[in-house]
């Protein structure tokens, strides 16, 4: 069991000050210590290694080109024991299990009283997993039903392709964006829409932004 005296050291990675001072200011009063704020998913990267945070608080979507799965990824391959929780603002089900999958400890919406964070940050220190109720309910009917999502579906050229098309970029722009034959992008089209069930470019563009693929 952790002792109470124990502060437990926090590095809080997040595009919106706001939220990351929000929380910060919440959690003062608790057994830890915010060490570090920053903004972009490379000074994630850096000050993670730098500062080597008991537990690191990281968003998933920066408006950068990498994002918060990037970021766990690469932290992850050096530091294998590192405490990382997911926070985020997005809770589609993709996202709930990517960040299970790739080793996060929680997963935290940014909407969650401040003792949910709190009581994560606590769990994972120790390295335990926490689960808000609604998360650990539909990682439950996930496991039950199975991932029907786009990237368990689709190998990483289908998945490039399709989430292209959700966009709405024409076979010729996909051809030329991924450097492949139209008539490649045509045939891997259809055998998208079939694996998928779906035929309408709408219909892509709506299970592309449930699932986290591309932003509306």
């Amino acid at each position: 069991m952790q002792d109470s005296l124990t502060t437990i050291r926090i590095l809080f990675a997040d595009d919106h000050p706001i939220v990351m001072s929000g929380f910060a200011m919440s959690l003062q009063g608790e057994d830890v210590d915010v060490i570090g704020q920053v903004k972009t998913t490379q000074d994630a990267i850096e000050q993670f290694k730098e500062l080597l945070p008991d537990v690191l608080i990281l968003d998933i979507r920066f408006g950068e080109q990498l994002s918060g799965f990037d970021v766990a990824k690469e932290i992850l391959d050096t530091h294998p024991a590192a405490k990382i929780i997911f926070l985020s603002q997005f809770d589609q089900d993709s996202f709930i299990k990517e960040a299970y999958r790739l080793g996060g400890k929680a997963f935290v919406t940014k909407d969650c009283n401040p003792q949910d964070l709190a009581t994560a940050i606590r769990k994972a220190h120790c390295g335990e997993l926490y689960f808000l109720p609604a998360i650990a309910e539909r990682l439950a009917n996930l496991s039950v039903k199975g991932d029907a999502s786009p990237q368990s579906l689709l190998d990483e050229r289908s998945l490039d392709i399709f989430t292209l098309i959700a966009e709405g970029f024409t076979n010729v722009e996909i051809a030329e964006k991924l450097d492949i034959s139209t008539k490649t992008v045509s045939n891997t089209s259809q055998m998208v829409k079939e694996k998928l069930g779906i035929h309408r470019q709408a219909d892509m563009t709506k299970l592309a932004l449930k699932h986290g693929l591309i932003q509306a």
